[in-house]
């Protein structure tokens, strides 16, 4: 295995808090922490706004808080950008960017089984950021071309600054994107997500992840090439039976999955518990130990416990209370992450990890 995951705690990077040393103690108190994205804090800080620094052609357009992509100004800087792919700096995070990663670098990491970073994956920052013509870029195949590499650079960069502060760091991608390949309507499909999937795995560093809070479809997802995926397993409901095999071929290998369980939409979260949820999640391994022969004991022990997704803007609160959003949603986050470290306990004790 990579690291021993073990039903240890981890999360998804987008945090909805405001207070910087507030959301960095609660990552922090996770088994493995990471540091957090505050898009509350900062425009800089949303997932796209972040990853987009450097990359030729992109400008932020702070009036209607969003990326704007133009594509003759991207032929431009195209030039400047070449000169400057061998400079570590070029795909670095800045503190601009990122309120965030420094100070959590600052801080002694050495003791924890693994730290993780993130970063917005090419499918989706592709689909993500239009053109002029209000096109995702991901459909100009010289902008794909440099957009995965682009990526690819700084997942690397970000994993060789982790890792000087844990051995055993590493970056999942996160890409919600890869929900739309397959859809009738998407000019870029599967197969072509997977195949310019497997150039991009090969050339990343360390640990290999992904992380993808959208439907799923997990026998595509573990051929992707990862070492490490983290999904929403919430809202599958079940574990189908024809996932089950590719799910136990991933964990024979040694692959990680972050079962991604406890959710983070208020009304949902509002009738769990955190022994419910440990009944739900303990239903899915015994569907694969059933259809696989692959034991509960070694499902667990390559097993990460995460909330389903990021809490931001939760749709199901009443317009009337949107001057308090951030503050509920915070606390939902914060009621999440008290159930993960009582559930991760339930497991370990169940399955003798």
């Amino acid at each position: 295995m990579i690291f021993q995951a073990k039903c240890g705690t981890t999360a998804m990077g987008i945090m909805p808090h405001k207070d910087v040393d507030q959301a960095l103690k609660l990552a922090l108190g996770l088994d493995i922490p990471f540091w957090p994205q505050l898009p509350h804090v900062s425009l800089y800080e949303d997932m796209y706004i972040q990853t987009s620094e450097n990359f030729p052609g992109i400008t932020i357009d702070f009036e209607k808080g969003r990326l704007t992509f133009n594509t003759v100004r991207f032929e431009e800087e195209l030039n400047d950008y070449f000169t400057k792919t061998e400079i570590p700096e070029t795909y670095a995070l800045t503190e601009e960017y990122s309120k965030v990663f420094n100070r959590f670098l600052s801080k002694n990491l050495q003791e924890y089984r693994a730290i993780r970073g993130q970063i917005t994956g090419p499918v989706s920052f592709g689909f993500k950021v239009l053109d002029e013509t209000l096109k995702p870029i991901i459909y100009n195949e010289e902008v794909k071309t440099i957009l995965f590499d682009f990526i690819q650079k700084k997942v690397n960069l970000q994993y060789q600054e982790l890792k000087k502060k844990n051995a055993t760091a590493f970056v999942w991608v996160d890409e919600p994107g890869l929900g739309y390949v397959f859809s009738g309507l998407s000019g870029y499909n599967d197969q072509q997500a997977k195949e310019d999937y497997a150039n991009f795995v090969q050339g990343l560093e360390g640990p290999k992840g992904l992380h993808l809070c959208a439907e799923v479809n997990l026998p595509y997802l573990l051929e992707l090439g990862v070492e490490i995926l983290s999904f929403d397993a919430f809202q599958i409901g079940f574990m189908p039976k024809e996932y089950t095999q590719n799910v136990a071929d991933f964990i024979k290998k040694g692959g990680i999955i972050s079962w991604g369980i406890v959710p983070t939409e208020f009304k949902a979260l509002e009738i769990q518990t955190p022994e419910k949820l440990e009944s739900i999640l303990s239903g899915y391994w015994e569907v694969i130990t059933k259809n696989t022969g692959l034991s509960l004991e070694q499902i667990a022990e390559q097993a990460l416990i995460a909330p389903a997704r990021c809490c931001l803007v939760d749709i199901s609160i009443d317009s009337s209370e949107r001057s308090k959003i951030s503050n509920i949603e915070e606390k939902i986050v914060e009621k999440a992450f008290s159930f993960l470290s009582e559930l991760s306990q339930t497991l370990k004790e169940k399955y003798r990890v």
